[in-house]
């Protein structure tokens, strides 16, 4: 598989196929992400990706997923991306689904006619960086999208039938937001009504500019305990249909995972303690996190 770079796939893909269809990310201004600034954004020719199906093709059925990297490869254009599904169809005939990030901007380019034809030809899953759903925090995170944007991807992709899940960013707001962030971002889960939320905790790498704020005294993460009242906050403002809620990524500092609505008071009463208690040893230790 020809690879360039640093490659970044959901925890949830981590047995599929991972196909490099674009290099970087169209956006690329995100003020927290380090992932993809050291490649300009480009699509990988088609002769590439073929071969690459091709190699996969003789290693026989390993793997009934397939998850398309780079950042934002949904920013393709809908014929560039049913010849992708095409040749996955062709040369990988055992795969089940297919996945991709994506955002305002990639979802709000297609309508909903194009995103039937995706996930007619294979596409099953958008993995969706929400952040945040405050728009002052948005905008001082350079996200490139609006919270109301952020629920019409959400309504389109259901239209399309194409799984939607939503990664939010405990801490993204520093303590200046910090508690309209969580509001806010329980709100506009609530609006949007994703089956899958994954929150994972801000982490500031050196050389973003959200580290350049954080030394200008701009940032400042919440502490660990602050951390978890957002998560409290937005697990109890929430008012979700049928979602897996999880924050067990490697970033979290209390992994948890459950089904909601049917266990949110029992989440809502383990987070409670756990603050309540305030001690640290209850939390990951800081050398079993990463990003």
């Amino acid at each position: 598989m020809d690879y360039v770079g640093r490659i970044y796939r959901p925890p949830s893909e981590s047995t599929s196929l991972l196909l490099q269809v674009t290099l970087g990310c169209s956006h690329n201004r995100c003020s927290f992400c380090d992932m993809y600034r050291d490649k300009p954004f480009r699509a990988k020719p088609r002769d590439q990706v073929e071969h690459d199906l091709i190699e996969a093709q003789a290693l026989g059925p390993r793997q009934s997923r397939v998850f398309l990297c780079d950042g934002d490869a949904l920013i393709l254009s809908t014929a560039r991306l049913l010849e992708i599904l095409t040749l996955i169809r062709k040369h990988l005939p055992w795969v089940e689904r297919v996945g991709t990030y994506g955002d305002t901007r990639s979802v709000g380019k297609k309508s909903v006619a194009e995103l039937r034809e995706l996930a007619d030809a294979g596409l099953g899953i958008v993995y969706h960086g929400v952040e945040s759903g405050n728009d002052e925090v948005l905008a001082f995170i350079d996200k490139g999208g609006t919270r109301q944007q952020c629920i019409e991807t959400a309504g389109k992709l259901r239209q399309a039938g194409i799984v939607h899940s939503v990664i939010v960013l405990l801490g993204i707001g520093g303590t200046r937001w910090s508690e309209v962030h969580a509001r806010d971002t329980a709100s506009v889960l609530t609006a949007m009504d994703p089956p899958y939320v994954g929150a994972l905790t801000t982490t500031v790498v050196p050389g973003t500019p959200l580290a350049a704020a954080q030394t200008r005294g701009d940032f400042t993460l919440p502490s660990k305990f602050g951390l978890l009242r957002e998560l409290y906050t937005l697990i109890e403002g929430s008012q979700l249909s049928a979602c897996r809620f999880s924050s067990n990524h490697a970033s979290n500092y209390l992994p948890v995972r459950a089904e909601l609505p049917r266990d949110k008071a029992q989440l809502l009463r383990i987070v409670s303690a756990i603050i309540a208690e305030g001690d640290e040893a209850r939390l990951k230790p800081e050398w079993m996190r990463g990003l």
